[in-house]
């Protein structure tokens, strides 16, 4: 994989888990001559989704994106409402709440989890707010008991973005289910990857017929059209987008499905390792998980101390050819929620200081200690108090070190 810089990245940050198994399923869909969205595929792991999760159905389409839109439309969300939305995490959300008319209203973040804080989501809530959007944060899922009583009180609807967290749980309760609809991404970076994709899930079989038909341009789906007497036709009674999923991705996700254990397994040893090599360190703090749930480990992220220059580390790693990043992102940071920005300055902390480490299925225990070797000596050259600062050497290379917005915050 190569980098920007000229750099070839030996230890990617992030790589997808494919092999003979996705090739085949591939292989089967380009035999059979039907590749388009909505075809046998799509449709058997639909089903396949709705029974894992034991949902009222499960709709799959482009993107996560796509998913949360889609969603926000089935909840009734209209121009003028309030959604109230994590500010850690992707921006995707708030983004899906811009797309839908709405304002989005974003929520500081605990600084142990970096998920969204239940008390800071109350106190946001207004006469316009219409619902909440959780984030289980690059793997981590929130604190849905909580939320659930601020939601219930207030009569506001719930929604789980889990785009990085298959495999997750909270209280024995897996991810894409901890609330009544939940979005999923089976993206490249993510725990199950097949390149592009979303999920949506919910527990109300209306929602999903709805979601279904807005995904499709209003159109009855191949399958339909094939097995109906006579014309199938529609009456196009919504406006509605085309984010149907295509066979050859549906083929490979049903792969990478059944796969989810096997793939989580890998991740979680590849996180007790780190954690193992670099619990000692003192410049740097681990990701904390609470013992009443599991963590999916999209990302490994650690928080670097404020004493530390995290784009010089950063800088050093991509020149040994390690992949790193921020992990996630302070939304109210963004030049485009400028407008209506507030102080999260939990979310906007936690954006200057931390840094993803390599996580994914295919990291070997070696190359897990050749990162937390390298990190650490990097943090030790780049220890504030003890070098002479002649500009910022790594903020173009992850780039938040440098941005305007970030200084009204430090």
């Amino acid at each position: 994989m190569g980098q920007g810089n000229g750099v070839m990245e030996l230890i990617p940050l992030v790589q997808a888990s494919l092999g003979e198994r996705e090739r085949a399923a591939v292989a089967e869909v380009f035999a059979a001559e039907r590749s388009a969205g909505q075809g046998l595929r799509a449709k058997e792991l639909e089903a396949e989704l709705t029974d894992r999760f034991g949902a009222g159905d499960a709709v799959v389409v482009s993107d996560c994106a796509a998913a949360l839109q889609l969603a926000l439309l089935g909840l009734g969300v209209e121009p003028g409402d309030e959604v109230i939305v994590a500010d850690y995490g992707s921006p995707a959300p708030a983004h899906a709440v811009r797309h839908a008319g709405a304002v989005p209203v974003l929520a500081d973040v605990r600084a142990d989890t970096g998920t969204v804080d239940p008390w800071a989501v109350a106190d946001l809530i207004g006469p316009r707010t219409v619902g909440v959007i959780a984030v289980d944060t690059v793997g981590l899922p929130a604190d849905y008991t909580e939320l659930g009583w601020v939601t219930d009180r207030h009569g506001l609807f719930l929604l789980e973005d889990a785009a990085g967290a298959a495999g997750a749980s909270y209280k024995g309760r897996e991810a894409g289910t901890l609330a009544p609809v939940a979005c999923l991404s089976p993206h490249g970076h993510q725990g199950t990857a097949r390149g592009q994709g979303g999920v949506l899930l919910t527990s109300d079989p209306g929602l999903g017929a709805a979601a279904r038909n807005r995904s499709s341009s209003g159109i009855p789906s191949v399958l339909g059209r094939a097995t109906a007497v006579g014309l199938a036709d529609s009456d196009h009674g919504d406006i509605a987008c085309d984010h149907r999923l295509s066979d050859i991705a549906a083929a490979i996700l049903r792969v990478q499905l059944a796969r989810t254990d096997e793939l989580l397994r890998r991740r979680r040893l590849v996180a007790a390792h780190y954690a193992g090599l670099l619990a000692d360190d003192e410049l740097l703090s681990l990701p904390h998980v609470p013992q009443n749930r599991c963590h999916a480990w999209q990302s490994y992220v650690v928080t670097l101390d404020p004493g530390v220059d995290r784009a010089a580390v950063a800088a050093d790693l991509r020149a040994r050819g390690i992949g790193c990043g921020h992990g996630a992102w302070a939304t109210h940071l963004l030049p485009v929620y400028e407008k209506t920005r507030h102080a999260c300055p939990v979310s906007a902390d936690l954006f200057q200081h931390n840094l993803a480490l390599p996580m994914h299925a295919e990291l070997t225990m070696s190359q897990v200690e050749q990162v937390a070797e390298a990190l650490r000596t990097a943090l030790r050259a780049h220890r504030r108090a003890h070098t002479v600062q002649t500009g910022r050497p790594g903020a173009a290379l992850l780039g938040s070190d440098a941005s305007p917005a970030s200084s009204d915050f430090e």
